[in-house]
């Protein structure tokens, strides 16, 4: 007698493709990349505060080990599929972590100097190529989309000035020249944003929700008073270190502001901000020890504590696969 076999029911019509990371969402990096300022934020503590140098290198060590397995599972998604980029690049969270991947390359070379100049170039060649084709992509994808979708966001920063982060490697490199051309170039694109942000900001308030995104204003300001060190312009540098300290303040007074909505992915928007403020401070700290020494450290103890919850929160929400459904991540 035989046995009728077991029947297999057929997929449904609307099944999600199977596979391994074939909807990796780009907001897994604006974490990473905040984590990597975070470890070089340590490194200079040990140079500034005398803090332990083993703190920073093995945070560097850990989340340079985080961000490549994070950039292999986003690169198998493209390797199914190419155009896939170009997808994640027409809504605002791909756009902001599609360009936290690539700066993040930038941070993953100014941490490889100390150990090997000839990868660090190499890595840094890689990143701003890379950068500049997420730009263009991003670019392209604003052309083909709706009018609303060209309104300036903080997220430009990232997009268009974060070439700005490239000189934290390329001048311990010896790339004095190009890095003076990133800093001329991306200043006045970094002023035309906040200009026309704060015209924005002036006519409408921000949704609770987009709030966090705000906090990527301060990024650029540390950064430039960063690379203004580097190139030894101290002048700017103190400038720099000032309007950032100012704008800090105004941060902090807007807290219950800025954290309105329930936590979403954008709360990574807080990460790299937070971690490039402790940078500028040690900085500035060269040339004006006092304040920015000691705010410099005290920031940095609670931007690590910050920054590493709100990063396990979104790692979290990637491995019970929830973060690409809320970010909208194109799947393949």
């Amino acid at each position: 007698m035989s046995q009728t076999p077991p029947r297999i029911m057929p997929k449904p019509f609307n099944a999600p493709p199977q596979g391994l990371w074939r909807a990796t969402p780009p907001a897994i990096f604006p974490p990473i990349l905040g984590l990597f300022g975070l470890g070089l934020g340590w490194r200079n503590a040990a140079k500034i505060l005398q803090a332990p140098d083993w703190i920073g290198e093995m945070l560097l060590g850990a989340i340079s080990l985080l961000y490549i397995f994070a950039l292999v599972t986003y690169l198998a998604k493209m390797s199914r599929r190419f155009s896939v980029i170009f997808e994640d690049a027409k809504i605002l969270p791909g756009r902001a972590g599609l360009s936290a991947m690539s700066a993040s390359g930038f941070l993953f070379a100014a941490t490889m100097v100390p150990y090997s100049p000839t990868f660090a170039k190499a890595v840094l060649t890689i990143a701003l190529f890379a950068h500049a084709f997420v730009a263009f992509a991003i670019i392209l994808g604003m052309a083909r989309g709706p009018a609303e979708q060209r309104r300036v966001t903080p997220v430009w920063h990232l997009s268009f000035v974060g070439f700005i982060i490239a000189p934290l490697a390329a001048v311990p490199l010896g790339w004095t020249g190009l890095s003076e051309i990133i800093f001329s170039t991306t200043l006045p694109i970094a002023g035309a944003i906040w200009v026309i942000s704060a015209i924005q900001f002036a006519k409408s308030d921000v949704p609770p929700p987009l709030r966090p995104l705000l906090a990527i204003h301060l990024a650029p300001v540390a950064l430039f008073g960063i690379v203004a060190t580097l190139l030894g312009y101290s002048t700017l540098a103190l400038a720099f270190g000032w309007i950032g300290l100012t704008a800090f303040a105004v941060y902090l007074a807007s807290f219950r502001y800025l954290t309105k909505a329930d936590f979403t992915a954008l709360w990574g928007a807080f990460t790299f901000p937070l971690a490039a403020f402790a940078n500028l401070m040690f900085s500035a700290a060269t040339f004006q020890p006092t304040p920015f020494r000691i705010i410099g450290g005290l920031e940095l103890v609670v931007a690590t504590l910050a920054i590493f919850y709100i990063a396990s929160k979104i790692m979290q929400l990637w491995t019970k696969g929830k973060l690409a459904k809320a970010t909208n991540a194109a799947t393949v």
